[in-house]
């Protein structure tokens, strides 16, 4: 059994504060090693906290974050603080229903000063905590760490501005540079960084040159001879080092340094540490992604986050192959756009630093010219993609649920309001387990159905999927589809797909006692729940809701009417969902009848396994028979 002698010594992160470079050596590699053995067994994020091992030893060598403040950007980054800060011994609970959480927590832990699930926020959140700091005439450091791809997102750059503006002191910026987010890292941005390591030549040539200065005699240099000196180094600066952008927005550059040399990190912090004395700090850090495990090295992207493993073999452990795996919902998505952009040059895909985990790298392998990787950048993407839909392309943005959260402003305002025809693919809605209440996609129903001129879809299966992409396309308006993470039902595809009728519902069955209307991922279950209470006697109309908007209100009220009361049922948040357009809609009617809705209540989805997750919200088969029954019992038998 593999033994961690420091690790295990470790009573309190604050020792590591006294340990020397040797020890600080060895308590990298336990660490390392900590982390692969365990996450071996559990899964969760991987390479990208291989690659912060170094870091966050010397962070907590240098710190003390009872006291000072660390925010780490992005947030599935931080196994390595988790396991200083004492909770090592949790880490078999990884991202399990009431275990450690993937993320960095609040209420988890007095070392997680801010929670984070989603990228960029570092910095605005650290330099917020700095300001507080001030205000209150406190004594501390605020840190930001980002990386990861973070860097790639406007806000982390209205962060600098305002930081650099206010030349905030004991304020730093780590930029963790690993080449990376989940895909590789794109834009601009990327090629100045890499501008950045390879202009090192610049501070040997600056340190002879003040080196050759230091040495004339102070009464012989002029004024002139200082100013042309100072000119001549700006100058040389400004050609040579593209890093000056940070100094021009207000900060103390230092680096890169080597982030797996642990020697050159000390140095490289309390040199940074003298700095901020007089300013924000920027330290710029170059890690590898996977860094001290040679199969996540070789391949980042598909180490970035894993199932349980073989740690030793490097292999993903094989899952059961006995039944043939449906596609999933994902596959059949980036399937579909690859063949209708094919007949079509003006479908582009545009998405924000996931192209395969939206499918979307079909797209780019066929037709690169065509395919969009805007980086971490959300925003951006929303509105270029308004920009291409004003002259005449048909955008398809393919954000997860939870991540267009961060482009809502941009969805309504350039696209809803302009009325332009973007479609947008919400992968990853409703549920989606282990990543917790940051990513859980439980809002776009309702997020979405306040938007003007928006349609509004959700597919009961793969092939209604294809059908809802190829509508959104040609709707010449604002379009959403949400589908969810996973296997699809396992029907047909190789059926035509046609168009469907815009706000136009499917009848599945009639029924004379009570109305079951659902949408996407719930129409299945609608359907069985039906079968089930057939069978005690209860008669029940089944609709196929499809559009959340505009719906159905002829289809759903005239099924209302001739019921006792109506179920609505969606993996969706409650206020504001599809059950309350339904509700909506009957009630401009004028029909008032019982209505039980089926939705996740009003808090929080904490992370673990989906299916135990849908019966905690009382989502799964046995708990809506449950639900659903004991309304029943409180319907009146009088008649219609």
């Amino acid at each position: 059994m593999t033994t961690y002698p420091l690790l295990e010594a470790l009573a309190a992160p604050q020792q590591v504060r006294h340990f020397s470079l040797s020890q600080l050596e060895q308590l990298a590699d336990e660490v390392r090693g900590f982390l692969i053995d365990s996450v071996s067994e559990t899964g969760g994020h991987f390479s990208s906290n291989l690659g912060t091992v170094e870091l966050t030893v010397a962070l907590f060598h240098h710190f003390d974050f009872l006291v000072d403040r660390i925010v780490w950007d992005v947030g599935h980054q931080s196994y390595p603080h988790k396991i200083l800060t004492g909770r090592k011994d949790r880490f078999p609970t990884l991202r399990m229903h009431g275990g450690l959480s993937g993320f960095l927590k609040r209420d988890e832990s007095p070392y997680d000063h801010f929670g984070a699930g989603h990228a960029s926020t570092s910095i605005s959140a650290a330099l917020g905590m700095a300001m507080a700091r001030d205000l209150q005439k406190q004594d501390f450091t605020s840190i930001a760490v980002i990386g990861d791809g973070s860097m790639t997102a406007g806000m982390a750059f209205e962060g600098l501005n305002q930081a650099g503006y206010l030349e905030t002191r004991k304020f730093m910026v780590i930029l963790n540079d690993n080449d990376m987010s989940i895909n590789p890292n794109v834009g601009s941005l990327q090629g100045y960084l890499n501008q950045i390591i390879s202009g090192q030549y610049y501070k040997r040539w600056r340190d002879r040159i003040e080196g050759a200065i230091k040495s004339i005699p102070v009464q012989s240099v002029s004024l002139r001879l200082a100013k042309a000196a100072k000119w001549s180094e700006e100058s040389f600066k400004r050609i040579a080092v593209p890093g000056l952008l940070f100094e021009d927005l207000g900060f103390s550059y230092i680096g890169p340094i080597k982030g797996h040399d642990m020697e050159a990190l000390l140095k490289g912090l309390a040199e940074a540490k003298e700095r901020m004395a007089d300013g924000p700090v920027l330290l710029h850090v170059q890690t590898q992604k996977g860094f001290g495990y040679t199969p996540a090295e070789k391949d980042p992207l598909k180490w970035h986050g894993v199932t349980a493993f073989d740690a030793e073999a490097g292999e993903m452990l094989k899952a059961d192959t006995t039944k043939p795996a449906m596609p999933s919902f994902t596959q059949v998505f980036g399937k579909t756009l690859l063949d209708l952009a094919r007949q079509d040059e003006k479908i582009v895909g545009i998405t924000a630093a996931m192209l395969d985990g939206t499918g979307l790298n079909l797209l780019h392998d066929a037709i690169p010219e065509r395919c969009f990787d805007v980086g971490i950048a959300e925003q951006h993407a929303v509105t270029f993609a308004a920009g291409l839909a004003v002259q005449g392309m048909r955008p398809v943005c393919a954000i997860y649920s939870t991540f267009l959260q961060r482009g809502f402003d941009q969805v309504l305002h350039d696209v809803c309001l302009q009325d332009l025809p973007v479609t947008f693919a919400l992968d990853r809605a409703g549920i989606v387990g282990a990543d917790g209440p940051t990513h859980h996609g439980i809002y776009d129903l309702a997020y979405l159905r306040c938007m003007p001129n928006m349609i509004i879809m959700a597919p009961k299966d793969e092939n209604e999927l294809k059908r809802m992409l190829l509508t959104a396309i040609y709707s010449n308006h604002p379009a959403a589809l949400r589908y969810p993470r996973g296997n699809a039902l396992g029907v047909p595809l190789d059926i035509p797909i046609t168009p469907l009728p815009i706000g136009k519902a499917e009848l599945l069955s009639e029924g004379s006692d009570l109305l079951i209307t659902a949408i996407g991922s719930m129409v299945a279950p609608a359907t069985a729940l039906a079968k089930q209470l057939n069978a005690s006697g209860i008669s029940c109309a089944v609709i196929n809701a499809r559009f959340a908007k505009p719906l159905d209100e002829d289809l759903h009220s005239h099924w209302a009417r001739r019921t006792r009361g109506f179920v609505t049922l969606e993996e969706g948040c409650e206020p504001g969902g599809f059950g309350s357009a339904v509700a909506e809609a009957l009630g401009r009617q004028g029909i008032s009848k019982p209505w039980l809705c089926c939705a996740i209540p009003d808090h929080l989805v904490h992370h673990g396994e989906p299916r135990l997750l849908m019966d905690e919200q009382e989502l799964s088969q046995e708990a809506l028979l449950r639900k659903i029954s004991a309304f029943l019992a409180t319907l009146s038998h009088s008649p219609n």
